[in-house]
């Protein structure tokens, strides 16, 4: 249907917004069992994967010279939509004497900042689907 810089825009805003939904889910989870003894966190990482693989498809390629195809290139971009996210139990720290390291104040920052970011992407996907209308009428 659409092409170019609209396309990866709107898939990329898409996924944000399926991550979003996920870590939701995972911050949830971490304040449902906060009192729950020897319970340990989990952290969903997506968006530092999601930057390397952004990067690799503006990296300067280097020189190189493969003369066999089973030779490995130095450079192989990371298609931004291979990118899944990955949940990540933390087992190093411990913040409470039953073995438990949810923090409720943290998880709630990071819940806010989830909503936050949730409905900033929201309205970003919305105004690109507005400049689309407009151009259309």
């Amino acid at each position: 249907m659409f092409t170019g810089r609209f396309d990866k825009t709107v898939d990329l805003l898409k996924r944000g917004l399926d991550v979003s939904v996920l870590r939701r889910g995972v911050i949830a989870n971490n304040i449902a069992n906060a009192e729950t003894p020897n319970f340990k966190r989990t952290v969903l990482n997506f968006e530092s994967a999601l930057k390397r693989a952004l990067d690799s498809e503006k990296a300067r390629v280097p020189r190189q010279f493969v003369t066999d195809s089973r030779h490995i290139p130095f450079h192989q971009p990371i298609d931004y939509r291979t990118v899944r996210p990955r949940l990540v139990l933390d087992y190093l720290t411990t913040a409470k004497n039953n073995g438990n390291n949810v923090d409720i104040e943290e998880e709630g920052m990071l819940a806010l900042e989830n909503q936050l970011l949730y409905q900033t992407m929201a309205q970003a996907i919305s105004s690109e689907f507005s400049r689309v209308n407009l151009v259309l009428r």
